[in-house]
């Protein structure tokens, strides 16, 4: 077997991982009506799953450079097709249906949380040429939103032909495609980790005041992304009007789509493209979309911006990738990991603060129950409230992305006034045209 197959089982890797992210929100709606749930449980569904990767991804960050990647790349996949099992087993067996959730939830997210600190670094150290290797990382990630598209479409209409009695033969369905991966990667050729003694160390990455400006961007692209997608299906049905299949579709399945279109697009042809003012256009275009998805009191003008919010967001998790891995090239999985940890800190926090901000606009009185009063109609759900507040992120995104840039051309300026060489050789040149020092060390900071 060639890298061709290994690239092609880290697509079906990210595959799965949208099938674990993106599954449970679908049955939001079941959920609610056949376990009596609040918005704010619900959310915190979202919230334990996000948070469970994170803490896999701390854990995972410790020992995968020194352990190699084939073992827990398909411990992932074991995890990840057990617990879409006992996502349809857990809740009929448990003392709770709640507690049965959750405990399936824990068990994929481990799993999820492991996909998303190897595959990437899996990719980025496959033998490509320097340039190609932000595109190759926004193709990548492309096939998370293919498999979110396939999630979607896929359940929705299976679930409108069997009916909501029979949703658990959902996640048993879907729990085929880790199983399958789980074989390819016994099989597939793997490249080398970075050895300890050439690895950029954690502390030199969080010295660096680039870095902490990754970190920061990778919290908020999480927030940004997952806060659109995990409540727009809820959100077309109760705050629409919308019914489930069409709110599935052209919400979540229309989101991705266009999240998968962008990345593909930015894959083919991104190394024509810069990548920070790209990334600041759509953190931009995302922001542009929430105040819609919030503002409009047309619900076909809510969902166009709840699907085009997927074509803006597309770029802020790869792209941060890409930025971190081309000024720390010897950061290994150890740095995606950290990375990893922030997004899914986004990912965890951004829907539960919707869902929360959701539940207080109910209150009798208060900021946010003013607030939607003044916003137009949602069916009493709260959930325009929630996405208001939720601006906060890709507002974020285009702050810090801008000062990246205009701080990191005012370093790449000084620089090449001075003719500055780095004490170890020439500087190069990062993918994202700003100025970088020798292998190993850790490139030119934002303050300069």
């Amino acid at each position: 077997m060639t890298y061709d197959h290994t690239r092609r089982a880290c697509y079906t890797g990210y595959v799965t991982q949208a099938i674990v992210n993106n599954l449970a929100p679908l049955l939001f709606i079941v959920f609610q009506t056949r376990y009596q749930l609040p918005l704010e449980m619900l959310g915190r569904l979202v919230l334990l799953n996000f948070a469970t990767q994170l803490v896999t991804d701390i854990v995972a960050v410790r020992f995968v450079d020194r352990t190699g990647y084939r073992v827990p790349l398909v411990l992932a996949h074991i995890l990840s097709a057990l617990g879409l099992v006992l996502l349809a087993v857990a809740p009929a067996v448990s003392p709770s249906p709640y507690l049965g959730l959750c405990v399936a939830i824990v068990v994929y997210a481990v799993g999820g949380g492991l996909l998303e600190v190897l595959v990437s670094p899996v990719v980025d150290a496959l033998p490509s040429p320097q340039e190609g290797k932000a595109a190759a990382m926004s193709l990548l990630h492309s096939f998370y939103c293919w498999g979110q598209v396939a999630v979607v479409a896929g359940s929705t209409l299976l679930l409108a032909w069997i009916g909501q009695d029979a949703w658990q033969v959902l996640p048993v369905a879907w729990a085929l495609v880790p199983l399958v991966n789980m074989v390819a990667f016994l099989r597939v050729p793997l490249p080398a980790t970075v050895p300890d003694e050439h690895r950029t160390s954690l502390r030199a990455l969080f010295g660096a005041p680039a870095f902490a400006a990754a970190v920061v961007l990778m919290l908020c692209a999480g927030a940004a992304e997952l806060t659109m997608s995990q409540w727009s299906s809820l959100f077309a049905e109760e705050g629409l009007g919308v019914s489930k299949v069409w709110g599935d579709l052209a919400g979540p399945c229309l989101f991705a789509v266009l999240m998968g279109i962008g990345r593909i697009v930015y894959g083919l042809w991104g190394e024509r493209i810069p990548l920070v003012p790209a990334m600041a256009s759509c953190g931009a275009l995302a922001t542009v979309c929430y105040l819609v998805v919030c503002l409009s009191s047309d619900p076909v003008v809510s969902l166009v911006g709840c699907a085009v919010c997927g074509l803006a967001v597309s770029l802020l998790w790869p792209g941060t990738f890409s930025l971190a891995a081309a000024r720390f090239p010897l950061g290994g999985a150890a740095m995606f990991g950290v990375l990893a940890v922030f997004g899914d800190a986004g990912g965890a926090a951004g829907p539960w603060i919707a869902g929360a901000a959701a539940d207080a606009s109910a209150a009798a009185n208060g900021f946010l129950s003013a607030l939607s009063a003044a916003l137009p109609g949602d069916g009493g759900s709260g959930l325009r409230t929630g996405i208001l507040v939720a601006t906060v992120f890709p507002l974020a995104v285009v702050a810090l992305t801008l000062a990246y840039g205009i701080r990191t051309r005012g370093a790449a300026g000084t620089a090449g006034t001075a003719g500055a060489v780095d004490t170890a050789g020439t500087a190069g040149t990062a993918a994202d045209g700003t100025p970088g020092e020798a292998a190993g060390e850790v490139e030119r900071p934002i303050g300069g």
